[in-house]
């Protein structure tokens, strides 16, 4: 018999609740330390609502066999206090790089992995030549704390990018070229604390507003492509020392070059449909890796697909309600609910979707699309 551990858990939000589902069919307690009362976690691990420096809700982490966490903006000063006494995985100094854009893409540089030209802006100084330095056209982006496409504005001038500097904030920025890009993908790597290293599936991603709106597998991209991902995953998990489970975004450009996008220290979005697609799922993965026990690839065994589940409002105003009626009728359906209040913007669930072959996956997912405002 497996024997039972204990997961701690920075943060509490979907992605913790699900990571708690599919801890507990392991023999695997959780528990979660989030501020906010309606942690969806809540429902799943045991919940200590206290800020993430609350010293008696770190010290009940430190009696945990190993901590992960959900997101990657975790107050350095939670990671401070954990150090030492319990395993933290992925730990601080992937966290460190991984949450600061700039930061990332030397170190993924540094790591052998490729990405679209960039310039760090740290000062009104560094924003002369900057543009034409990544080819002329371009996206700013602060360094820390933007996702979802929050934190970012499309420059194609010397005047639109000082412009939107100081819409930023004036803030640490990294400028990057934009690419001629074919399709978004994403791929997940987790590695164990010995070394064991095991890759999820290359996901063919689609956004809106920002937003990740679909994710599908297989990816229709070049012969080589998953095996130039998994080269490059595997060469910056090394070289990071990972320790868990992380996902990289690419842009995939005309011939099949890849070039990393954006690094999460965790499971993904564009991960879910590994939840309904057959074999473990990425959560099953994350769980396993940061406990040191036996880990797979996690590619799922069936065409798969996702649609988020956002908020979005009308004309009026008034939130669009997804047709539910119509999504549970269209074969091959899961919901996940993830137990939110309404927002504009906000991820509320996401739909997953399997199918027995590719054709009849796209042709069904066109459907559930248009079930899904």
């Amino acid at each position: 018999m497996t024997p039972l551990a204990h997961l701690g858990i920075l943060g509490g939000g979907q992605l913790a609740q699900m990571l708690a589902l599919a801890a507990l069919p392991l023999g695997v307690r959780v528990t979660v330390l989030e501020p906010d009362a309606q942690a969806p976690a809540r429902r799943c691990a045991d919940h200590i609502h206290a800020p993430y420096t609350d010293p008696a809700g770190l010290d009940a982490l430190a009696a945990c066999d190993a901590v992960t966490l959900e997101f990657e903006n975790v107050p350095v000063a939670a990671l401070d206090a954990l150090r030492g006494r319990v395993p933290v995985r992925p730990g601080a100094g992937l966290l460190d790089r991984s949450k600061h854009r700039a930061r990332e893409k030397q170190a993924l540089r540094a790591a052998g992995a490729r990405t679209a030209p960039f310039v760090v802006i740290e000062d009104a100084a560094a924003l002369q030549g900057a543009l034409r330095a990544v080819g002329g056209h371009g996206i700013l982006k602060t360094s820390e704390l933007g996702y979802d496409g929050r934190g970012q504005r499309r420059v194609a001038s010397d005047h639109d990018l000082g412009t939107a500097w100081e819409g930023l904030g004036g803030v640490p920025c990294v400028l990057e070229g934009l690419v001629p890009f074919e399709r978004e993908v994403s791929l997940g790597v987790a590695r164990t604390p010995d070394g064991r290293v095991a890759f999820g599936p290359l996901v063919e991603n689609v956004h809106r507003d920002g937003i990740l709106r679909t994710s599908v597998f297989p990816a229709e991209v070049p012969d080589g492509v998953e095996a130039a991902a998994r080269e490059q995953a595997r060469a910056v998990a090394d070289a990071w020392g990972l320790e868990g489970l992380m996902t990289l975004e690419f842009f995939q450009l005309p011939g099949g070059e890849l070039l990393v996008n954006e690094v999460a220290p965790r499971v993904h979005n564009s991960g879910h449909l590994t939840q309904d697609g057959g074999g473990i799922s990425q959560f099953e993965a994350q769980v396993r890796a940061v406990l040191g026990r036996p880990i797979t690839d996690w590619r799922p065994l069936h065409p798969c697909a996702m649609v988020n589940v956002v908020g979005v409002a009308g004309p009026d105003g008034t939130p669009l309600e997804s047709d539910w009626a119509g999504i549970d009728a269209l074969e091959g359906t899961h919901v996940h609910l993830y137990h939110k209040d309404w927002r504009a913007g906000r991820k509320l669930g996401h739909v997953n979707l399997v199918a027995p072959d590719t054709a009849l996956l796209r042709a069904r997912l066109t459907s559930l699309e248009a079930l899904v405002p």
